[in-house]
């Protein structure tokens, strides 16, 4: 059974080919671009970490491979990183061009690379607008990863995106990945209402809503309900649903090691801290150091 055959998980215009894109009606990417608002309101907890570890294992070179608006590039832009920014949504990507065209007085943003790619073909895709390229980092932040649903229902496709990434990074890059703590989500039912990356303005309402297939969690429905009225205006609320494969957190792990052939170094933090000072984190992430040689 798919599950689009019992939730509604994603809006009608989807690619040719390639991951699904739940943004694809441009409503939710309009409504996402202010709820996680520029990269000024990126939490500094965030990027301290994101930063912090990048400038440590010497990167310059980063592929964010779920851009969406662009903040997180904007943000690494700002610091003084070469980004490459890629998504499989072309109205999230509207966003990010429209954001480049606004800093074009900024020389930062000359080299600004922003191009629509999917994970399934990513090392293909790159190489069609930048042949060879490799970096020094992958970034596939903010629960992007889990927009990818189990259509097989063995994780195949997921497993081979994994392996996608890996293959964009020089010997010694860094991948950088996330997702939410489905395994206290499926236990609870309910969705932490804070956001470690983002300090939105508005108020945001998320109903979880948890499908179980064949006795195993399939599907997890965030309905996201955002006030995005500004001081004097009408009442404005965005309605919109979006849909993830709920990663568990050992099984996830298995793949990204599986992934790097099991000679990368895999280290794990929830919420940007050791595991062992969280004990319900909202979010986990992963960053695998791909092997030297």
């Amino acid at each position: 059974m798919s599950a689009d055959q019992v939730f509604h998980s994603r809006s009608e215009g989807i690619p040719s080919e390639g991951v699904k894109d739940q943004y694809a009606d441009g409503k939710a990417a309009r409504a996402w671009n202010k709820f996680i608002g520029d990269s000024n309101q990126r939490t500094q907890n965030y990027k301290d970490f994101l930063i912090g570890l990048l400038r440590k294992h010497g990167c310059e070179s980063v592929l964010d491979a779920a851009c969406g608006t662009g903040i997180d590039s904007m943000m690494l832009v700002d610091e003084g990183f070469k980004l490459v920014s890629v998504d499989a949504s072309d109205k999230m990507l509207k966003h990010a061009l429209k954001a480049r065209w606004e800093k074009r007085k900024n020389p930062k943003y000359d080299e600004w690379v922003i191009e629509e790619a999917n994970w399934e073909t990513l090392p293909r895709d790159v190489n069609s607008f930048m042949p060879g390229a490799l970096f020094d980092a992958v970034i596939c932040l903010g629960n992007s990863f889990a927009h990818l649903l189990d259509e097989h229902e063995d994780q195949r496709v997921q497993k081979m995106c994994l392996k996608n990434f890996a293959k964009c990074l020089k010997p010694g890059g860094l991948l950088f990945i996330d997702h939410r703590n489905y395994d206290a989500m499926i236990d609870s039912g309910a969705t932490p209402g804070h956001s470690i990356y983002y300090n939105c303005k508005y108020p945001v309402d998320i109903k979880t809503s948890v499908l179980v297939v064949r006795g195993k969690p399939k599907l997890i429905a965030l309905d996201y309900c955002i006030d995005v009225t500004e001081e004097g205006e009408a009442s404005e609320r965005s309605e919109f649903r979006l849909c993830y494969y709920p990663h568990k957190l050992a099984k996830f792990t298995a793949m990204l090691d599986e992934a790097f052939d099991h000679r990368g170094k895999h280290h794990i933090y929830a919420d940007f801290k050791p595991q062992e000072e969280v004990s319900v984190p909202a979010f986990y992430i992963h960053v695998m150091e791909k092997a030297r040689d």
